[in-house]
């Protein structure tokens, strides 16, 4: 595993910002994860639907497709567990892995472990590390035991997501559907459930491999982050990292460092003992120079001076091979040897948070000491002033308030003041002449109905003969239905009258006529003359309408 290679920055995080980063994953390498996953899981989908079908167990099929979740898992982690390294596999690469790569594990992870909430995690353990059975369960045991309740509660967020998105395309149909027909829709959607004919079933599977195919990849790279970020604080992989790092700046360095040692390797040692030798005979010729000086006392007798001399060593060739003594001592004596202030370092770097755990220490401490810690009572004091200054503001404003209100209802009080004395009531206006007149009496339908409306629609007037037809579909449906409409009914109040009709037939050959008089009366959109002469022709075998 090349850690040096890794395309994002390791550091401790927490184990949601651990999510984040496997879900920004899944969105950067999108289109490596989404394609493969549409060419294994939509074949899949139809071949089983398929059979389903055939075999008249669709809800099998749904079933199936769901359970296969863990086998389709793998296409997400393949692409993001190479492309956090760099090397982001293509299509047909990560489509021909999914034959062969982890096979061992498919077993475990479509039965027993099928319904585990923390297979996010315990994936990449197993594919990832290709440990035997029980290497794998320790490092599932050492990864996954302090982030097992984040893992089932991103499990159960996912699948609340999954459900949602089912449910929220369901009423996404439902919201285009017209506000009459809507309890038609709803009766009919819901006979449509408790029959559960073939095309609901395979509706419901799609709906639910939608909501898969967007939520899965995403559960995937969460616990892949997930994985990431416990590797990284039990192993310290941003450490190693560093390290490696550093190793391969010095490697690059170590060539032309060598080629120079190797090019002072041959005069080195001679100019060593050369520059110690000089050394020698400067300090004899300085002893050999150097007088001794006379007493100046008064009551001592002068005595000749003397030169003390040096014997002069002669240049000894042996010592170029001789080793210079090593200065570490002289440099740092005792202190080479303590490590104390190692230890201190490593103890202080072993409470901080990001190695340790927090821990709580209680301490007991006298009322009059608490008293006299300053910082303690300077942050209180600041604190509470802080406090009563927001309390002051906030009780000006609020009087504030109160005045604008008052004022305002001072102002106005010559118009809702009355209404209190009873002076605010006006009076009503007498009421003028009254009018009668008679009212226009509908012309009667006429004894040929399919023959009037046909003349009407070949003549040109469409419009005539759509509201002559609607008109005598109405009557009709009221007489059949044993009702009486009330004047001015609308196409709803028809719509909504007309469910007393026995047939079914009936029905829906009076829904089909009010629906085109509503496109043709507020669409201004006029049926073709072959489905309008079906539409008279229907309506007069169900009414009975004289041909």
């Amino acid at each position: 595993m090349k850690l040096e290679a890794l395309t994002v920055a390791l550091r401790p995080r927490t184990s949601w910002e651990a999510c984040e980063l496997g879900m920004a994953l899944v969105r950067r390498h999108a289109g490596a994860i989404w394609k493969p996953w549409l060419l294994v899981t939509l074949p899949l989908l139809v071949l089983l639907n398929a059979a389903g079908w055939a075999l008249d167990l669709l809800w099998l099929s749904g079933l199936l497709m769901w359970w296969l979740k863990p086998w389709f898992d793998r296409i997400p982690l393949f692409v993001i567990s190479r492309a956090v390294f760099g090397e982001t596999p293509s299509t047909r690469q990560t489509v021909r892995a999914q034959l062969r790569w982890g096979a061992r594990w498919w077993l475990p992870y479509l039965t027993w472990r099928r319904l585990g909430p923390a297979r996010s995690l315990y994936l990449p353990v197993d594919l990832l590390e290709g440990g035997d059975s029980s290497e794998a369960r320790q490092r599932r045991s050492a990864l996954g035991a302090p982030v097992y309740g984040v893992c089932a509660l991103l499990t159960l967020v996912c699948a609340n997501f999954e459900m949602l998105i089912v449910l929220g395309t369901v009423f996404a149909g439902l919201v285009i559907i017209p506000f009459d027909y809507l309890p038609d829709t709803l009766k009919s959607l819901w006979d449509s459930f408790l029959e559960q004919p073939h095309w609901m079933n395979a509706l419901f599977n799609g709906l639910i491999w939608i909501a898969v195919s967007v939520i899965e990849p995403f559960y995937v790279g969460a616990g892949f982050g997930l994985y990431l970020n416990r590797r990284t604080e039990i192993e310290g992989w941003d450490i190693e990292i560093v390290f490696r790092r550093l190793r391969a700046r010095l490697a690059a360095a170590a060539a032309p460092t060598l080629l120079a040692l190797c090019l002072m390797a041959g005069w080195l040692p001679d100019a060593a003992a050369q520059i110690a030798d000089g050394d020698e005979l400067a300090a004899a010729a300085q002893v050999a120079d150097a007088p001794i000086e006379a007493s100046d006392d008064d009551d001592s007798e002068e005595e000749p001076s003397h030169t003390r001399t040096a014997p002069i060593r002669e240049f000894d060739s042996s010592k170029k091979s001789r080793r210079l003594p090593s200065t570490l001592g002289e440099l740092y004596g005792d202190a080479r040897a303590d490590d104390r202030s190692l230890r201190e370092a490593v103890a202080k770097a072993m409470v901080e948070p990001s190695v340790a755990p927090k821990r709580k220490q209680t301490v007991w401490k006298a009322k009059n000491e608490v008293a006299k810690d300053e910082p303690k009572a300077r942050d209180g004091a600041l604190f509470k002033g802080l406090g009563q200054g927001l309390a002051s503001a906030l009780q000006v404003l609020l009087w504030g308030i109160v005045a604008v209100i008052v004022g305002l209802l001072l102002f106005t009080a010559g118009r809702w003041l009355g209404w209190f004395r009873g002076g605010g009531e006006e009076d009503a206006p007498a009421p003028g002449e009254v009018r009668t007149a008679v009212l226009a009496e509908p012309e009667p339908l006429p004894d040929n109905i399919p023959t009037a409306i046909r003349r009407l629609w070949q003549s040109g007037r469409h419009r005539d003969a759509l509201a002559l037809m609607y008109r005598a579909a109405v009557e009709s449906m009221a007489a059949r239905a044993q009702i009486v409409l009330v004047p001015g009914a609308t196409e709803a109040q028809c719509l909504r009258a007309s469910r007393k009709l026995g047939a079914a037939e009936d029905r829906d050959v009076f829904a089909r006529a009010v629906r085109t008089w509503q496109y043709a009366a507020y669409a201004q959109t006029l049926p073709g003359s072959e489905d309008f002469d079906d539409l008279v022709g229907q309506l007069a075998q169900r009414f009975g309408w004289t041909a």
